[in-house]
């Protein structure tokens, strides 16, 4: 997890004020890159099979218990309505705090963090399709790579984690 830490900036603002840059966790869902705010990042842990629940949504894989918090578990594949893949050495749990309450997300893998100016950050195009759009913060452009920003308040804070 070193590569966290040794991360490029990137600012497209050419000189304007740093005061609205955020720094995001990139990560992997298949073949597309995602940033999550870093800000709401806990930890990142190696996955590791969770408790079933009874009754629990498709993506909620069960819950863990993480140093006495009873933390739900999603799979942010199955969550997005992505093709499902078997988990692997670089699967992850990235530990989240959503409006107060500690939810799991497991993703592919965890590439790095980077900074982005507000401006940066353009509004995705509205299709119909499964993404459900209030997941979308908009897409930014970092090198030769396309970040898909997340809301993870709307995706992670719905009543169906509870």
């Amino acid at each position: 997890m070193e590569a966290l830490h040794n991360s490029p900036t990137l600012d497209s603002s050419h000189g304007s004020s740093a005061a609205h840059t955020s720094q995001y966790l990139t990560l992997k869902l298949g073949d597309e890159d995602y940033a999550i705010e870093i800000l709401r990042v806990q930890e990142i842990r190696s996955y590791e099979m969770p408790t079933k629940m009874v009754n629990s949504p498709s993506f909620v894989k069960g819950v863990i218990n993480l140093r006495g918090v009873i933390v739900p578990i999603v799979d942010l594949r199955l969550k997005l309505n992505l093709a499902q893949v078997l988990y692997n050495d670089f699967t992850v749990v990235i530990i989240l705090n959503v409006r107060g309450k500690v939810v799991g997300a497991v993703v592919d893998g965890v590439s790095d963090v980077v900074t982005l100016n507000a401006g940066a950050i353009k509004p995705a195009p509205q299709f119909e399709s499964a993404l459900d759009s209030r997941f979308i913060v908009g897409l930014a452009h970092v090198g030769d790579r396309m970040l898909i920003v997340m809301n993870m308040e709307a995706l992670m804070g719905n009543g169906e984690l509870g």
